[in-house]
């Protein structure tokens, strides 16, 4: 199996949006045919408009959510020690560390100096 990937909730806006450039939707597309994943925070932030259609309910339905378990929070706890990071973007780092998975995020600069995480913006590939 190649590399497996956590999708941040930026990413699930802008890809079902079709705002992403073409190589970053393609990239993603393929990501989510191959194996769908999303912190439960991705979860809760994207459904939690109250605006968000049945359409956008529908596709997270699809994905696979990490739950917060002993593990993700016990790294959450780590990195919001060792870095000045967002509960949610600590969460989601720990979820992606804690299950060997990269991470796609537009947002480069919330997980900067996180080890062992590998973030791939689907603005720039």
């Amino acid at each position: 199996m190649g590399k497996r990937y956590l999708i941040d909730s930026n990413t699930l806006i802008e890809f079902q949006a079709k705002k992403l450039p073409a190589n970053g939707q393609r990239f993603v597309s393929k990501t989510i045919d191959e194996e769908f994943n999303i912190s439960i925070i991705s979860k809760i932030e994207v459904l939690g408009y109250p605006s968000v259609e049945q359409e956008t309910n529908d596709f997270i339905t699809l994905a696979t959510v990490f739950e917060l378990d002993k593990n993700v929070a016990g790294k959450t706890i780590e990195l919001r020690r060792q870095h000045k990071i967002k509960l949610p973007d600590a969460i989601i780092a720990a979820t992606a560390l804690t299950n060997g998975l990269d991470l796609i995020s537009r947002n480069i600069s919330d997980f900067k100096n996180i080890a062992g995480l590998n973030v791939i913006d689907p603005w720039n590939l």
